[in-house]
C-alpha cells in the first residue's frame, strides 16, 4: 500500500479534480467526516465548498490550509466499501487528522481501486496540525495496515516487479517525452555521486547529458541540456533543456541526489556486490570482451572510456540489480582505468597492429616497400637508357636534374668573376 500526501490552497480545485470523476461515473463518495452537508447526502462541490468553509477560521498561519491523500492498495488486494472506509479512517486517525473534516472518494478510473481523502489541516486557530515527519509516519502506518488486513506490501513488490529502462528510439518519434520518461526513472532510480556517472548511465540509454554554465544579467547560470543518440553515441535531432522536462531533472536536483546517493552508498553496503562480481571477472576473463560479456550476464554494465590512441582512460560500472553507479577508482584502487589500460594494453595494440595491417592491404596497388624499391630503380634505369646521349652505351649513370643545376650555376660564377 501507497500513500501521497499534497498540501495546496485551493479547495475548489481539490474537490473539482475529485467531483469529476464522479460525475463521469469513474468514482464515487464513500463517506464524509464531521461534513455539515444536507440530509439528501448532496455531495456537489457547492455543498462541500460550503461545509469546509464554515469550518475553515478567517485568519489563517499557512498559506497551505488543504490536504488531499491518495491510498493505493496493491492491484491483487480485492477490498470491499466496508474495508477501504475503515481503512481510511484509521489512517486518518492515526496520522493525527481523525477530528477533522474530510471527505473520501473510491475511485475506478484504472485498473485498481483507490481511494482520495480531501480535508484540512489547521486547527480552529488557523494554525496547521503537527506534520512534523509526516511522510514517516504515513509510511509507518500504512505498513501497520497492510499486516492488520493481510495485504500485499506494494511499494517493496513494485520496486522488486520495476520494469527495465528502455533506451531512447529517434525513429519512433516523441523524442522529447521519451528523454523525459528515461531520465526521471535513471535519476531516482539509481545512485550516483558525480555527474560523469550520471552521463555514464545516461548513455546506456541512448541520452547523451551536458552541463551548461553561464551568466545571465551577471548572475552565474548552471543547467543540464538533454540529446538523444543513436547507438553508436552520436547525438541526433535538437537537444531538449532540463527545464521543459522539469526541475526533478535539472542541475540542482541532480546535485542533490548526488550527495544523497554519497551519502547512502558510504552508510550501506551497496559497492558490495559490484566490487565482488567485478573482482572475480577480472580472474577469470580471458580477454575484455569476456569481461564485458560476464559482467552483462550478472547485471552490470561497463563503460570504457578510451582516447583516438586506444588508451583507457576512464571506467564506470553500471549495477542494475543494486541500481548503483561507481567509477571504478571510486570502487577500489584495483579498479581504476590505468588497472584496466595495463590488463587490455596488449590486445589494445594487437588491434591496432591488425587494423593497420587491414587498412594497408586494402590500399589499391599495394606493394611491399622491398619490390617497390627494386621496381623504382627498374623504373629509372629504362629512363636513363632513353634520356641519355647514347655514346656511353647507357652503362653510364646521367646526370640528375640537380646536378644540371650545379653545373650551369658554376658556369655563371665563373662569368661573374
Amino acid at each position: 500500500m501507497v500513500a501521497k500526501i499534497s498540501t495546496g490552497g485551493n479547495m475548489f480545485g481539490a474537490l473539482a479534480y475529485n467531483q469529476n470523476k464522479v460525475d463521469s461515473e469513474e468514482a464515487k463518495v464513500l463517506f464524509s467526516n464531521r461534513m455539515l452537508l444536507s440530509e439528501d447526502g448532496n455531495f456537489s462541490i457547492s455543498e462541500c465548498m460550503r461545509s469546509f468553509e464554515m469550518q475553515m477560521p478567517v485568519q489563517l498561519s499557512t498559506k497551505k490550509p488543504i490536504l488531499h491523500i491518495s491510498i493505493n492498495p496493491h492491484p491483487e488486494d480485492v477490498l470491499s466499501d466496508s474495508q477501504l472506509s475503515d481503512i481510511a479512517r484509521e489512517y486518518m486517525r492515526k496520522l493525527g487528522y481523525g477530528d477533522q473534516p474530510y471527505l473520501v472518494y473510491k475511485h475506478t478510473d484504472i485498473d485498481r481501486y483507490h481511494i482520495h481523502i480531501v480535508s484540512l489541516r489547521v486547527d480552529e486557530n488557523g494554525r496547521p496540525l503537527n506534520d512534523r515527519f509526516e511522510h514517516r509516519r504515513s509510511k509507518q502506518i500504512t505498513r501497520e495496515l497492510e499486516r492488520k488486513y493481510n495485504l500485499h506490501p506494494a511499494e517493496r513488490k513494485e520496486r522488486a516487479e520495476r520494469p527495465k529502462l528502455k533506451k531512447v528510439d529517434y525513429a519512433a518519434g516523441d523524442v522529447k517525452h521519451q528523454i523525459g520518461n528515461a531520465v526521471k526513472a535513471a535519476c531516482y532510480g539509481y545512485r550516483f555521486q558525480s555527474f560523469g556517472e550520471y552521463r555514464a548511465l545516461l548513455a546506456t540509454y541512448n541520452i547523451c547529458a551536458e552541463e551548461v554554465k553561464g551568466e545571465i544579467n551577471g548572475r552565474p547560470y548552471e543547467g543540464i541540456v538533454y540529446s538523444a543518440t543513436d547507438d553508436k553515441g552520436e547525438k541526433v535531432g535538437n537537444p531538449v533543456k532540463a527545464s521543459r522536462i522539469g526541475k526533478s531533472v535539472g542541475y540542482e536536483a541532480v546535485r542533490r541526489r548526488m550527495e544523497k546517493s554519497g551519502e547512502a552508498i558510504k552508510n550501506g553496503k551497496l559497492k558490495e556486490r559490484t566490487w565482488k562480481i567485478v573482482a572475480t571477472a577480472m580472474q577469470t576473463a580471458r580477454n575484455r570482451q569476456k569481461f564485458e560479456q560476464e559482467l552483462k550476464r550478472q547485471g552490470i554494465d561497463v563503460v570504457f572510456r578510451q582516447n583516438d590512441s586506444g588508451r583507457i582512460y576512464g571506467v564506470t560500472f553500471i549495477d542494475h540489480d543494486s541500481r548503483v553507479v561507481l567509477n571504478g577508482s571510486r570502487l577500489g584502487k584495483e579498479f581504476s582505468a590505468n588497472v584496466f589500460n595495463g590488463l587490455y594494453s596488449d590486445e589494445r595494440k594487437t588491434d591496432m597492429r591488425q587494423e593497420q595491417s587491414t587498412n594497408r592491404e586494402q590500399q589499391p596497388d599495394f606493394v611491399p616497400r622491398e619490390n617497390l624499391v627494386s621496381g623504382v630503380a627498374s623504373v629509372l634505369g629504362t629512363f636513363g637508357g632513353l634520356l641519355g646521349s647514347g655514346t656511353s652505351g647507357g652503362d653510364e649513370p646521367q646526370d640528375t636534374a640537380s646536378q644540371k643545376r650545379k653545373k650551369k650555376k658554376k658556369k655563371r660564377t665563373r662569368r661573374i668573376d
